[in-house]
């Protein structure tokens, strides 16, 4: 394979036909510098229609071409289409790289059309550079437990394939382009759907659970007593007008759902202050809120990791501490009503 045969770096926009997925503007932004940096062109890849509100949006990420594809076979989503769609894509136009946003259909269609082509696909990446000496990107994230920082890169094979999740890049408009429009029509037949929808229930909005743009987020880690600890820290969140958030291993004891764990295998977070209780600072873990504005740390481990990564740092029990943050907030607001 004749690597400079490969052009152009394409991200999949996923949508709902009325909005776009944050992820997808978020990649746009961040493969808007390796196409910089490579010299080649930034192209989104969108399945039927968007109102133009929404393409805009990815105007505003300074693209340089838009691929817009229809046809049967793609509502609602399957796998076995837009597996079937990216293979075709890929044969035929020859981009050096495809991103995909990490969520569920992401994740779930992304590495099936990379083995189809076949090539490579990394997953999860907190950093894509492009090494200008080789022409490949570099994939770099946490492995071993966060021990290390892992260098994945595709040498040999066309195109090379990422998924990325949500939240660990930023989405800043660069400016518009113009860019060239190509359209095209890949249809999938129906009947060779191998997974059919036979209802569907949403889940019940718990906006608690929802802590991606919290301003504010109150996290605890394994230093964590245990549930009947929470009351407290979820009281300091409230008073901050802020959410709660855990590591890893609190999830793992049963303390908390999936959905509030931040870092490496959670959920990426940017809030403009981020208390971090009994969090060791383990690499996969300070992944998940390296953004924040503000970060303030609290273990009785005047050693731990943690201390390396926040502005501030308070060496105490984590239950007291938080206790004595509650008197203040409450004192303040009392204060304030008179």
């Amino acid at each position: 394979m004749n690597k400079t045969d490969y052009r152009d770096m394409w991200v999949y926009i996923e949508h709902d036909g009325k909005t776009i997925q944050t992820v997808s503007l978020e990649l746009c932004s961040e493969v808007r510098k390796l196409c910089d940096a490579s010299g080649e062109k930034l192209a989104a890849v969108v399945i039927s229609g968007l109102p133009q509100s929404e393409l805009d949006k990815i105007f505003d990420a300074g693209i340089d071409k838009l691929i817009i594809v229809s046809g049967t076979g793609y509502e609602p989503f399957n796998v076995d289409a837009y597996t079937h769609l990216f293979t075709v894509l890929c044969r035929k136009y020859r981009p050096s790289a495809v991103f995909v946003g990490g969520t569920i259909n992401g994740r779930d269609f992304a590495p099936r059309f990379a083995c189809r082509l076949p090539t490579g696909c990394t997953s999860d990446a907190t950093q894509l550079v492009y090494n200008p000496e080789s022409g490949d990107i570099e994939f770099i994230e946490p492995a071993v437990g966060g021990k290390m920082m892992a260098v994945i890169t595709v040498p040999f094979m066309r195109p090379q394939v990422g998924t990325i999740r949500p939240g660990t890049f930023k989405y800043q408009p660069t400016g518009r382009r113009e860019p060239e429009i190509i359209r095209e029509t890949v249809d999938f037949p129906p009947d060779q759907i191998r997974t059919k929808i036979l209802s569907f229930t949403p889940d019940e909005a718990d906006d608690s659970l929802n802590i991606a743009d919290a301003e504010v987020i109150v996290c605890v880690g394994s230093g964590i007593k245990g549930a009947d600890s929470l009351p407290r820290y979820r009281k300091l969140a409230s008073l901050l007008g802020g959410k709660l958030g855990c590591t890893r291993p609190v999830f793992d004891r049963g303390i908390l759902p999936f959905k509030l764990v931040i870092g490496q295998s959670g959920i990426v977070v940017k809030p403009k202050l981020y208390l971090a209780f009994g969090v060791s600072g383990a690499v996969n873990h300070v992944t998940g809120f390296a953004d924040s504005e503000k970060v303030v740390a609290i273990n009785k481990d005047p050693d731990a990791a943690i201390f390396h990564y926040c502005d501030y740092g308070i060496i105490g029990d984590m239950d007291e501490i938080c206790d004595l943050m509650i008197r203040r907030l409450e004192a303040a607001e009392a204060e304030a009503a008179v």
